[in-house]
């Protein structure tokens, strides 16, 4: 008697096992057709309404190169032949290892590229030839295009960098196919990683409100005041642009001078305090420094007419009478970090330039941390400056009121793309995986926007036409500034490997202040470079008395020490031999306090807006 047939295991399982497939696929196409109309209806006018199909000004770049590569075809027969005797290597070791033979590799990785750091890359005969393969034809690529003659120096320096963006996005690495710890974990996962990458991609998309903002760490691991920025303090002063912390001292007694920090807009402060274990702040706390510190505000469309004169009188100098008002004490010791410095040196030479014997005595020593002043050589911060590209920004600040916040991010990103876009790209959408908790990371995000007429005349006057290392160059609030003015002691910092303020452009300061300096490189780059703690026992860094013109004589003629500049910066501002006084608490001053540190302008973060 045979059985009625009951239904097919294999075929019930194979339905029960896609059904959250396709329940994912329709919550997909939903979220999708929401993000599309909402791009649209946010930013379709002002697509529809751009006249310029390339802001970035890269079309005319790559015109000219490839109208001189063809004047010389010579050049390029020989680019040509020498990229196929590289092919002929590759192939020949290829053939050679299918044979079992064991054979040199044509071209290995740079250091530090983590691209290929999966096994299979060289273990794997087809995945070593393709690893293999594109680094030739990229490096190939990329000295091609810089051995092109005739090129002005801005227009080699465009070329070579969006060249590497080319390069960078066409890593086998960065696609499904072509990536082996991808292919594995497909296969592995019955494709479960693609649908996770496809929801994170979404979540990205749904969170920039249209724009892809990849998330670079795990968001809800960090709360500023709870677990990062949490040296503890109050803010004791406030203007429409920055708050001023004032922090709880560590120790019984302090030095006289109080000690200012002057940090970046273009980021948050608290890269200087995100945990204890490398606080900055905690550091010059517990050193005896009476420490305040300039928390700026994220701007919206309602300070669009704040200028940089307004940065500096509403920022440094009512943060120098505040601080009298505060401890009595009429002479600080300041430190600027980044764009933080420039707006230092701009302050030390408007007070120069006022005469002013009280404003003149607020300032007993100068630091700048990774500063420039002479935009000469701005590094590749320099393919966004163009006339173009500056009428582009005008525009498009002008319409808004600010630049965004994100559009910063991405061109800072773009600097180190491989690190900071491919490999969250690769984690986050082809792995499918959460991106690790990493403080630096959710600081680099917290991105803040630009007041467009002060970002306007910072990008113009001091990245453009380079008017500040000038006498006379620019003015702020009327008053003509000259750095060589500038007599107070300074203590400068540039960073080896710094690929926003390049540390010769940074050793250029040296030859333009008046007053006894200190130059001192540190090794490694903008970041950790700066914040980088004694206790680590992590770098080291580099200092000669001897100041010559040519930066590269000065690092010839320089002697290393192991570990943190800190303690010598610490040595320096405290080599006057000055007394000590009762630590202060902020708000038993004059000025009383108005929240804890770290303030209510830090809060504000541009996702949440």
């Amino acid at each position: 008697m045979n059985e009625r047939p009951g239904p097919n295991k294999t075929d019930a399982g194979t339905k029960g096992a896609s059904e959250p497939i396709a329940d994912t696929m329709v919550d997909v196409a939903e979220r999708a057709q929401r993000l599309v109309l909402d791009f649209l209806t946010r930013h379709g006018p002002e697509v529809a309404s751009s006249s310029n199909p390339d802001p970035l000004n890269v079309g005319n770049a790559f015109f000219e190169m490839t109208a001189r590569m063809m004047a010389d075809p010579v050049r390029m027969a020989q680019a040509q032949m020498s990229l196929w005797q590289d092919y002929l290597g590759l192939w020949q070791n290829a053939a050679a290892r299918m044979m079992g033979l064991r054979t040199e590799t044509a071209v290995e990785p740079e250091r530090g590229d983590r691209r290929f750091k999966d096994a299979a890359w060289n273990d794997n005969q087809i995945f070593d030839f393709v690893k293999q393969s594109y680094l030739l034809t990229s490096r190939w690529l990329q000295s091609t295009v810089r051995d092109v003659d005739g090129l002005d120096r801005r227009t080699a320096q465009k070329i070579d960098f969006y060249t590497r963006q080319f390069v960078e996005a066409l890593s086998p690495s960065n696609f499904v196919l072509t990536n082996p710890e991808v292919l594995r974990a497909t296969m592995e996962s019955g494709g479960e990683n693609l649908i996770r990458g496809l929801n994170n991609l979404l979540t990205d998309l749904e969170r920039g409100k249209g724009r892809l903002a990849i998330r670079m760490t795990d968001m809800k691991a960090f709360d500023v005041g709870k677990n990062i920025a949490v040296s503890p303090g109050r803010v004791v002063f406030r203007t429409d642009l920055m708050e001023l912390i004032q922090y709880q001292p560590t120790t019984p007694t302090v030095r006289r001078a109080p000690l200012l920090i002057v940090p970046p807009w273009i980021n948050k402060f608290y890269i200087l305090d995100l945990r204890q274990e490398n606080s900055f702040i905690k550091y010059a706390v517990d050193q005896g420094h009476t420490v305040f510190v300039i928390s700026w505000v994220n701007p919206g469309d309602t300070l669009a007419a704040k200028t940089f004169d307004d940065y500096m009188l509403e920022g440094p100098i009512a943060a120098l009478e505040a601080i009298e008002k505060a401890t009595g004490e009429p002479s600080v010791d300041i430190v600027g970090y980044c764009i933080g410095g420039t707006l230092l040196a701009c302050t030390l030479a408007y007070i120069a330039a006022k005469g002013d014997k009280t404003l003149a005595a607020r300032v007993k020593t100068a630091t700048f941390l990774a500063s420039m002043v002479d935009f000469n050589d701005p590094g590749e911060l320099g393919v966004f400056i163009d006339e173009q590209q500056l009428a582009n920004l005008d525009e498009s600040m002008g319409k808004r009121g600010y630049l965004e916040g994100n559009e910063m991010a991405a061109a800072f990103n773009m600097m180190r793309g491989t690190d900071l876009i491919w490999s969250f790209v690769v984690n986050n959408y082809l792995l499918g995986k959460e991106p690790f908790p990493f403080d630096l990371l959710y600081w680099n995000s917290d991105s803040t926007r630009m007041p467009a007429a002060m970002h306007a005349f910072y990008l113009r006057k001091m990245y453009h036409e380079n008017k500040l290392s000038e006498p006379g160059g620019i003015a702020l609030a009327g008053v003509p500034l000259d750095l060589r003015k500038i007599k107070v002691p300074t203590y400068i910092v540039a960073t080896r490997e710094d690929h926003i303020a390049p540390w010769k452009s940074a050793y250029h300061a040296t030859q333009l202040y008046s007053g006894p300096k200190r130059f001192v490189l540190a090794a490694s780059g903008h970041i950790a470079g700066v914040v980088n703690p004694p206790a680590a026992k992590k770098y080291c860094y580099w200092e000669n008395a001897t100041l010559p013109k040519d930066a590269d004589e000065w690092l010839a003629g320089s002697k290393p020490h192991e570990g943190s500049w800190w303690p010598d910066w610490d040595a320096w501002t405290k080599s006057d031999g000055g007394e000590d006084v009762p630590a202060r608490v902020p708000g038993d001053g004059r000025l009383k306090a108005l929240a804890d540190a770290p303030g209510d302008y830090v809060r504000v973060r541009l996702m949440d807006s």
